[in-house]
């Protein structure tokens, strides 16, 4: 079974950046369309970004876009969120997910995903 392991959570303040990573060991992430979401308190998990396992297409939820940039960092082997100018509405358990069917386009829906991550905790706060 996949184990993914997401880390670079942390504090920041806002209008400052952060970089999650999403890993895998003994499985290449290259087979996988990855997608990122997120879940505050309170509040429904949504989806953030995702990457397709064919062709790299990419997809950003409105509230991101322009913002944050996902992309696979293959000498890693992970699956990476750069997150620029955050708001503290950005403040989020961030999860990262992975589907091992084949499509051109990423799923932005949550029971797409068959294995995920435990979570990294984003807090964006003066």
């Amino acid at each position: 079974q996949l184990q993914l392991v997401e880390s670079g959570g942390g504090l920041v303040q806002p209008g400052g950046s952060l970089r999650l990573s999403c890993a895998a060991s003994g499985f290449t992430l290259d087979y996988y369309a990855i997608g990122w979401f997120r879940q505050a308190p309170g509040k429904e998990r949504e989806g953030v970004s995702c990457i397709s396992n064919e062709g790299g297409s990419t997809n950003y939820a409105d509230s991101v876009k322009g913002r944050f940039t996902i992309s696979r960092d293959y000498a890693k082997n992970t699956v990476d969120l750069q997150m620029n100018s955050l708001k503290p509405e950005d403040t989020a358990v961030y999860y990262c997910a992975a589907d091992p069917t084949r499509h051109e386009m990423c799923s932005a829906y949550a029971y797409e995903y068959d294995y995920w991550g435990q979570g990294t905790q984003v807090t964006v706060s003066s």
